[in-house]
């Protein structure tokens, strides 16, 4: 089974939910860069009022803060036998980058997985839960925008991993468990 993974998908398509539930099956930490731009934005550190202004106006946050936080999250004890990545790589700077991190480590990828999922569909589940968690990142404008930047810089990973033979494509929309499954079935046959 495959261990060290990235998970690519349009922003709502169910990634955190399925980077936990995959981590558990696995039994590898899940690595959300969301997750660590909002810890460091609550906390209000040098990094997360950088990366604020960025997640504001729905853009991605730049290339070297993202890079340095991954490559400090890969060498901690957790990831050495397996990871998933959530969020990371967006761009085929950072593809590039997160090669050369695990190649200085003596690894590779196993298995990319792109979680698809119609734009609309996405733009409904994110305003929904926007209204439900109270996010201020999570409007209409924002949530467009952050689509377009998806597909204009992150959704060309697809293919680059398709043709490095790592790429599984999974249908995103679901329930919760019929997407887990449709994942690790995807995962099983890589």
């Amino acid at each position: 089974m495959s261990r060290r993974l990235v998970l690519l998908g349009p922003p709502g398509a169910g990634k955190g939910t399925q980077a936990t539930r995959l981590s558990s099956s696995l039994g590898i930490p899940a690595i959300s860069t969301g997750d660590i731009f909002r810890s460091n934005v609550a906390e209000r550190t040098e990094l997360g009022q950088r990366a604020q202004r960025y997640m504001d106006a729905g853009e991605y946050v730049p290339d070297e803060i993202t890079n340095d936080m991954v490559r400090d999250r890969l060498a901690r004890e957790d990831a050495a036998e397996g990871f998933l990545l959530d969020g990371y790589p967006r761009t085929l700077d950072q593809v590039r980058e997160l090669d050369a991190m695990l190649e200085a480590s003596g690894t590779a990828l196993d298995a990319v997985v792109e979680l698809t999922a119609d734009d609309e569909v996405v733009v409904q589940r994110l305003l929904g839960r926007a209204a439900e968690q109270n996010r201020a990142d999570d409007t209409d404008v924002v949530i467009r925008r952050r689509l377009e930047v998806y597909h204009d810089q992150t959704a060309p990973l697809a293919d680059h991993y398709a043709e490095r033979g790592l790429l599984a494509r999974v249908d995103g929309i679901g329930a919760v468990e019929e997407v887990t499954e449709r994942l690790l079935s995807a995962l099983h046959a890589g």
